[in-house]
């Protein structure tokens, strides 16, 4: 959409919205400021050596932290800042954890300013700073470039001829390089590159700033590659694996807990199964807690697998059990037994996946990568079940499958947190 009025773009406030002045002030607040503190009001030699690595320690959760939400901030659903509090308590967590695992000593008030001053000092500057930014896009008027007014929460600039001038104010410039683009234009995007000015593809920033991969057709153009990222496709499902295998002595008190409100709430078995598809398009049984009565034999078993909102199916203690996705924790039987993943497109009902297979064209690519408790088209969507929110549903997942790495799953675990406590999309 095009923006009316006075906006607030990176060029009127180039020093404090880069990265290195959230960098250079996190360093300074968090780790020079908590050491200072600690020599000038609390001065002891005998603590001087611990101070120093805590100082460094410190300093390495500051980086560590940047990077991570850095290489997380390349998708998607990030400008909300709820990247900003799981990054820097990973990074902190972390670096703790490999003092206590090389038993160095280090001074614990220094370590909790650090983080505090830290966390303080990113937050303190999304909200005066970065949230009342609004990127600004100047568009080369030629080829498929009119559907980007369609997506909200970016200004357009529509070029009107090829004059570097034009671009003042914006944050970078787009194109749609398959089109035939006039030699004064094309001149024009050599001297942007050649001048240091960021020129996107139209298609990668539709993706980037949408979450979305529109598929005409399945080609390699499209996906760079049909198969994703091997090395990490195999790492993950180790760490699916061993990640299960340490949460369920955690997990089992609670699953239990569940369980007995499950059988005293209504009738009916605690678990509920049910026959999905699961990778390279096999019948798996996925286990949930049971969140609805049970029913009798129905004439209709494609209505029967959704859920409509407020489906009267739905048990009292179930509403509270699919809002917060504690349904789905029997899942975890299916990512022992090397089915499942912890995130990944969601797997359906095998009957639904058999409808939207002959109504979607390439719908089974889904298949190619294992299915998951959780997903980029969860915290983006939610529950869908209608073919025309299925079509929406796919483009998600065919860009998870895209950008398949672990700093989407990154992403997608802490916006899944917060899908948990305010219960997004559920049904």
């Amino acid at each position: 959409m095009l923006h009316q009025g006075p906006i607030t773009t990176r060029s009127r406030q180039a020093l404090i919205t880069r990265q290195r002045f959230a960098l250079f002030g996190a360093l300074l607040f968090a780790a020079t400021l908590p050491f200072a503190l600690r020599e000038l009001l609390l001065p002891d030699p005998a603590y001087i050596h611990t101070s120093r690595i805590s100082l460094f320690a410190n300093v390495a959760a500051v980086i560590l932290a940047t990077w991570i939400r850095l290489s997380v901030s390349t998708f998607p659903g990030t400008r909300s800042g709820t990247i900003i509090a799981p990054a820097i308590a990973a990074a902190h967590g972390v670096i703790i954890a490999l003092l206590l695992m090389t038993r160095l000593p280090y001074d614990r008030l220094g370590i909790a300013l650090g983080f505090m001053f830290h966390l303080t000092w990113i937050i303190a500057l999304h909200l005066t700073v970065h949230r009342r930014i609004r990127r600004r896009f100047a568009v080369v008027p030629c080829g498929v470039v009119d559907h980007l007014r369609r997506i909200e929460g970016v200004d357009w600039k529509m070029l009107r001829r090829p004059d570097l001038i034009e671009t003042d104010g914006c944050d970078a410039v787009v194109a749609d390089f398959t089109a035939d683009l006039p030699p004064e234009w094309e001149a024009f995007l050599a001297d942007a590159a050649l001048e240091g000015r960021m020129v996107f593809q139209v298609k990668q920033l539709s993706e980037s700033l949408t979450g979305r991969v529109e598929v005409a057709h399945l080609s390699e153009n499209s996906f760079g590659s049909l198969i994703p990222a091997r090395g990490y496709f195999h790492l993950k499902a180790l760490i699916d694996f061993l990640a299960a295998l340490v949460l369920v002595p955690v997990l089992i008190v609670p699953m239990v807990a569940v369980a007995l409100a499950i059988r005293l709430d209504s009738e009916g078995p605690v678990l509920f199964r049910q026959r999905r598809v699961g990778q390279a398009g096999r019948p798996i049984t996925v286990y949930k807690f049971r969140t609805m009565r049970s029913i009798d034999a129905v004439e209709d078993e494609r209505a029967a697998a959704m859920t409509e909102a407020e489906d009267h199916r739905i048990t009292r203690i179930g509403g509270f059990l699919r809002r917060s996705r504690i349904d789905e924790l029997p899942q975890i039987i299916n990512i022992l037994k090397g089915e499942m993943s912890w995130i990944g497109p969601r797997p359906e009902a095998a009957v639904l996946s058999t409808w939207y297979t002959g109504e979607i064209p390439y719908y089974r690519y889904r298949h190619v990568v294992r299915p998951g408790i959780s997903g980029w088209a969860q915290v983006n969507q939610g529950h869908v079940a209608a073919v025309d929110e299925v079509h929406a549903k796919l483009q998600y997942d065919f860009f998870y499958i895209k950008y398949f790495s672990p700093w989407l799953d990154t992403l997608i675990l802490f916006r899944t947190i917060k899908t948990m406590l305010t219960g997004f999309g559920a049904k």
